[in-house]
């Protein structure tokens, strides 16, 4: 049985959700490997609902796979149609190596600014290579397309909110 129940309405508004979406897994002929589960679980991670793709002929192989998916990561079964499998979980990623000692350098900084950049700009003569060159960014200020450092622009405020304060 999976960890997670949802209600009737809860799964209904989920797979309506999940109706534009691509399959973001595919799980082929290995079957569920302990890199594809790291995988969805990386997936769920960043997407909380998400839909995998299982190649096979037999349904209740894939109905098997679908309940190891949702007991191994604690995800809520959606949808299953076909070769489709709809899986949703609240929530950071429970394997061991996405746990929070485990982060990358960039994930364990607080704050995101200053930060360097490298901007890399095309040159006029088709046969040269590009120029790169190390850009530091404060945190009011962001990197254009054109690789130019600009300051952010505040966001004007509503004519609403204008009147009312």
């Amino acid at each position: 049985m999976p960890a997670l129940q949802l209600i009737p309405a809860q799964r209904s508004e989920l797979r309506s959700r999940a109706h534009g979406l691509n399959p973001v897994v595919m799980i082929g002929a290995e079957g569920l490997t302990p890199a594809v589960l790291a995988e969805i679980d990386r997936s769920l991670a960043a997407h909380d609902l998400i839909k995998i793709r299982v190649f096979g002929d037999e349904r209740e192989a894939r109905i098997a796979i679908y309940e190891a998916i949702c007991e191994a990561l604690d995800a809520a079964p959606i949808q299953h149609i076909g070769k489709l499998l709809v899986v949703w979980r609240p929530g950071p990623a429970r394997l061991k190596e996405n746990q929070p000692g485990e982060l990358p350098r960039q994930a364990q900084r607080k704050g995101s600014a200053p930060r360097t950049v490298t901007v890399r700009k095309p040159s006029a003569a088709p046969n040269r290579r590009p120029t790169r060159k190390q850009v530091t960014v404060l945190g009011n200020e962001r990197v254009t397309a054109g690789g130019n450092v600009k300051r952010a622009r505040q966001r004007p405020a509503s004519q609403k909110k204008k009147a009312l304060g």
